[in-house]
């Protein structure tokens, strides 16, 4: 690949790993036309926006981390804590057991139509209650067993499933079950990054281009700080409603195409 396409592909995971979109489901249509990429690539660029959520939070994780004895944040923490700790277990047991969906297009593309009509029930069902703030236990829960589904079926969207599933549960406050939903979403991805990564050099990742890769993890970092910088902004005043419509229409799009034999 040029340096050109690695510019694309670092665009494209960094502005849909966290909006409720599918980063599976546009980097498996890009490479359509751009070819495969590696699971180590895969793994280095999502490692970029992950980077970016950290350093937008990082007032946010360091004061948590410093007033852990004030008992809100402590108690914040402690169901961080407990949402983390179901998605490394679960996760771990189901990647033993192998239990995954392939990443194809058809059932991404299920995914996006049977999640963007998720999120627009959980946003009328949400409307409908006092908008709280709270994160409960039962959200807390929640959340961390929204992940493994969402490791589990490609093209849920991880930010979708995490966020809903808690907005659903009694965080109505979308602001509030973003930030959750991402907070827990930034050790749980930098485990299974790591996770992944170390099993890919088990397996000989030395002969990957490190420079392509650079390339496209600084561009991965840079468009996701700004795209989440947006989106929490958006958020405080626009419901998802419009995510969930380009998610239905871009389902739609790709079993129109694979229907057609356009795609494979």
């Amino acid at each position: 690949m040029t340096y050109f396409n690695d510019v694309l592909l670092g665009v494209i995971e960094g502005v849909t790993e966290f909006l409720p979109i599918s980063s599976t489901g546009h980097l498996l249509l890009v490479e359509q036309w751009l070819g495969a990429r590696s699971d180590t690539y895969n793994i280095v660029i999502q490692a970029g926006a992950i980077l970016a959520v950290t350093l937008i939070y990082w007032r946010r994780i360091m004061d948590l981390l410093m007033n852990w004895r004030q008992a809100e944040q402590r108690d914040y923490l402690i169901k961080l804590s407990i949402a983390f700790l179901i998605t490394a277990v679960l996760g771990l047991i189901v990647k033993k057991l192998g239990f995954e969906l392939p990443t194809t297009i058809a059932p991404v593309a299920w995914a996006l139509v049977i999640g963007g009509i998720w999120m627009i029930a959980a946003e009328h069902f949400a409307a409908q209650q006092v908008d709280r703030v709270t994160i409960t236990l039962r959200v807390a829960i929640a959340v961390g067993l929204a992940q493994v589904v969402a490791g589990v079926f490609p093209g849920t969207s991880r930010s979708a499933a995490t966020i809903f599933v808690a907005m659903v549960l009694g965080t109505s406050n979308r602001a509030a079950a973003t930030e959750f939903a991402f907070l827990v979403g930034i050790p749980t991805m930098y485990a299974a990054s790591g996770y992944e990564l170390l099993s890919q050099f088990r397996h000989g990742a030395g002969g990957e281009d490190w420079a392509a890769l650079g390339v496209a993890f600084v561009t991965s970092t840079l468009t996701a700080f700004v795209v989440v910088k947006w989106l929490l902004s958006y958020i405080r005043s626009h419901r998802f409603t419009a995510f969930a419509i380009y998610r239905i229409g871009l389902g739609g799009l790709l079993l129109a195409l694979l229907t057609a034999g356009a795609i494979g």
